[in-house]
């Protein structure tokens, strides 16, 4: 049996570490695609 129940609360008010990494490499990739289409646009406005 488990000790720990998923969706519980750990106690020590952190975020899980694969939660993290996951928004980290989220956020990343939408200013990376962000930032290709704004040079398609402004290459394309030319």
């Amino acid at each position: 049996m488990l000790s720990e129940k998923t969706g519980v609360e750990r106690g020590d008010g952190r975020f899980p570490k694969g939660f993290v990494l996951r928004l980290f490499a989220y956020i990343v990739a939408g200013h990376l695609v962000a930032g290709f289409l704004y040079l398609l646009f402004s290459v394309g406005a030319q």
